[in-house]
């Protein structure tokens, strides 16, 4: 049976029902969620009152999006071992979150980026560059997570025809708004908690089923995976599929591989999970938890990336709705019929549900509480005012991530993704490093890191291939490409901590007082939040 007619063969109203079930189950315990949700505190990190484990779980839900389900797994059938590459860079920048800002900011913030920065410089002017640059991190990521909701429910419900598409993204988007209005920061992390756990329990089922059909011989599904794409199947094994074909993609993976990297630790939506735990020691057991279920699940994409490759082929890959983030619900397909691809879609829709409500939350709670209650009204504001501002603001993040979605429902999510990676590791690591390490840092140097770093990485994106002058462009027809490479991170990163430094130089300002303070704070948590025995 050709592949096309098994299409034919998938059932709308069993994935719509599966769907709507998802939807209505996660909006119940949102809105149970949401009676404890009456703080700043309980609507910016859940009152604190998550464990280690649930926290851990729930940061595997935010972080294992649509980029690491649908992206990678048709990056890795396509490409092969180049494919596999985000997932590993995906998983050793956890290292670096872990290592050098997790615990620390956990010790000196309240709830955004913005606090831990503000903490030693002046108020006014680094809030509003945090909350900037937590914006447009949380654009780029929202536009990947949309993206990969469209082709998934075009795959689903046999949608075709552009204004059905921008249909299914807006309504993605309205369920989205609805969880952030409603539960806040708690219904969010209970949504994420449910959602990690199907997607890790789909893919490891998923995984043992095609394992099984090789009599757990991984080398079997490789050799199927070569014999599939005849002549050329011999690349999937090696490196350079993608990226080894000439000395710009060379340094094309050079770039990627420094922005997912680095860029983990500059996420905002990621950082404020931290801030969900009451104590250090839980911030540090959630990561552990978290690093241990990601690094599971990118096992399984490796093994089910080129399952797609083999059962289904390339070829069937990029010409159904979505392209190839269309790679994982056609595998569930090919094993298990309709039934198993409309559980697989349903965790994948999950997965987007529950990734954009977090940023969502994460960038209206910036902006209302650094931009509305500190640059704006001077600190002075009630929580429930900031509050009532970030509920607003999570309705117009959501219009605009709509809109995006709506332009960018052609691209790889797995690259869109790395875009945002760049964007978090040129304009908030170098800042969140130097302000957590180096002692002579001030405003000034902040100031230029994150804004040099953002302007110049939107400016090199936008001027790139990943926009225009090439077929897989968000607008092929136009070409006002002069940036060669796709992912900025090469340049933009770099430049940006020499910023950081160079503005920090040529200012006199330097508070010893203060940077002592919050190296204290940092390390031990004094001040932060209640104490607790090691």
């Amino acid at each position: 049976m050709q592949f096309a007619q098994v299409l034919d063969s998938v059932n709308p109203a069993l994935n719509f029902s599966v769907f709507a079930a998802f939807v209505l189950i996660t909006l119940v315990i949102v809105f149970r969620a949401s009676r404890n949700s009456k703080t700043a505190a309980d609507y910016y990190a859940a009152g604190r009152s998550f464990s280690g484990a649930q926290n851990g779980l729930a940061i595997a839900g935010d972080y294992l999006s649509a980029a690491s389900f649908l992206g990678i797994c048709g990056a890795i059938a396509v490409n092969g071992y180049d494919g596999f590459l985000y997932s590993i860079g995906f998983l050793v920048a956890w290292l670096v979150a872990l290592l050098l800002v997790a615990e620390l900011m956990r010790n000196t913030a309240k709830f955004t980026m913005g606090d831990v920065l503000a903490f030693r410089m002046r108020q006014r002017p680094i809030r509003a560059a945090a909350a900037i640059s937590t914006l447009a991190v949380s654009f780029f990521y929202l536009l990947a997570q949309m993206a990969g909701a469209g082709a998934l429910v075009n795959l689903l419900l046999g949608i075709e025809g552009e204004a059905a598409q921008n249909a299914i993204i807006a309504t993605v988007g309205v369920v989205m708004i609805l969880y952030v209005l409603v539960g806040g920061m708690r219904g969010t992390t209970w949504v994420q908690i449910i959602k990690a756990a199907l997607l890790i329990a789909g893919a490891a089922g998923m995984t043992l089923w095609v394992l099984g059909m090789y009599g757990f011989n991984f080398s079997s599904l490789l050799a199927d995976a070569v014999a599939m794409e005849g002549g050329k199947g011999e690349a999937l094994l090696a490196p350079g599929a993608q990226y080894g074909v000439n000395a710009l993609t060379k340094l094309d993976f050079l770039s990627l591989g420094l922005a997912l990297v680095l860029g983990t630790a500059g996420l905002p939506h990621v950082l404020m999970r931290f801030y969900t735990v009451p104590t250090a020691k839980e911030a540090r057991r959630s990561v552990v938890w978290a690093i241990s279920l990601i690094g599971l699940f990118y096992l399984f994409t490796l093994v089910l990336g080129y399952a797609s490759g083999a059962l289904v082929g390339a070829e069937e890959i990029a010409s159904a709705p979505g392209g190839v983030n269309s790679a994982a619900p056609l595998l569930a397909l090919a094993l298990g019929g309709p039934v198993l691809l409309g559980f697989i879609a349903a965790v994948a829709f999950a997965t987007i549900l529950a990734v954009v409500a977090g940023l969502t939350i994460t960038a209206s709670a910036s902006f209302a509480h650094d931009v509305y209650s500190n640059v704006v009204k001077k600190g002075n504001t009630t929580p429930g005012s900031e509050v009532r501002v970030a509920r607003i603001t999570s309705l117009v993040i959501g219009a605009v991530a709509i809109v995006g979605g709506i332009f960018a429902k052609e691209q790889n999510v797995a690259f869109l993704v790395a875009l945002a990676f760049a964007v978090a590791a040129s304009a908030n690591l170098p800042t969140i490093l130097y302000t957590l390490f180096w002692k002579r840092f001030n405003t000034q140097g902040a100031l230029w890191s994150i804004y040099g770093g953002l302007i110049v990485t939107i400016t090199l994106i936008v001027f790139s291939p990943a926009v225009s002058g090439s077929e897989k462009a968000m607008f092929p027809d136009l070409d006002f490409a002069f940036f060669p490479l796709s992912n900025p991170g090469l340049v933009s990163i770099p430049l940006a901590f020499f910023l950081g430094w160079l503005g920090t130089v040529l200012s006199k300002e330097h508070d010893a007082k203060k940077q002592a303070e919050m190296e204290v704070r940092s390390l031990t948590g004094a001040g932060a939040e209640k104490a607790v025995s090691h």
